[in-house]
């Protein structure tokens, strides 16, 4: 589920968000979250809320994860729980912003996986990843994945912005 196409203008805004570390847009990107269709009910059903991981060296340079700023500032029911160390990026992998489809599923391949110390609280439940954007879902992919082998019962994701399918 995605809230926006990734388009004019939010894609200018979500690069200000990410590459001008103007963190003050989390707020607004967690409420405009919430208003995609089907969200409300996917945030209510899940056990988990895990934003996707960046991979070291990448959160380094930027300083901060964008998908955890906007995950944190979700409304979050009694018994449901952030997981922002559920995943682990194992590698960077190169940017994905050139590649095409094929390319970029390859380009993540095992790139991730559950942190060992969180297989425990996956197994058997359902879980909801939190994304800035997907163009073509493999960076979701890889994510719903690493979850599901460590025994996730079910993975859904909620986006800020998708690329529109032609």
């Amino acid at each position: 589920m995605a809230a926006v196409d990734y388009g004019y203008p939010w894609d200018r805004l979500i690069a200000r968000f990410k590459f001008q570390q103007e963190i003050g847009w989390a707020r607004v990107w967690a409420d405009l979250l919430q208003s995609a269709p089907g969200a409300v009910d996917v945030l209510a059903q899940a056990d988990h809320i895990v934003p996707v991981p960046l991979a070291v060296e990448r959160l380094a340079e930027r300083g901060f994860n964008q998908a955890w700023e906007m995950a944190r500032r979700l409304p979050i029911r009694p018994g449901q729980t952030l997981l922002p160390d559920a995943l682990v990026r194992l590698r960077a992998a190169p940017s994905q912003h050139r590649l095409n489809r094929a390319q970029r599923l390859g380009n993540l391949d095992g790139v991730m996986v559950a942190h060992p110390s969180r297989v425990q609280h996956l197994a058997g439940r359902r879980v909801l990843l939190i994304d800035d954007v997907s163009t073509t879902g493999a960076t979701l992919q890889a994510a719903g994945r690493a979850l599901r082998q460590a025994g996730a019962r079910e993975v859904s994701a909620l986006v800020l912005a998708r690329t529109p399918s032609l």
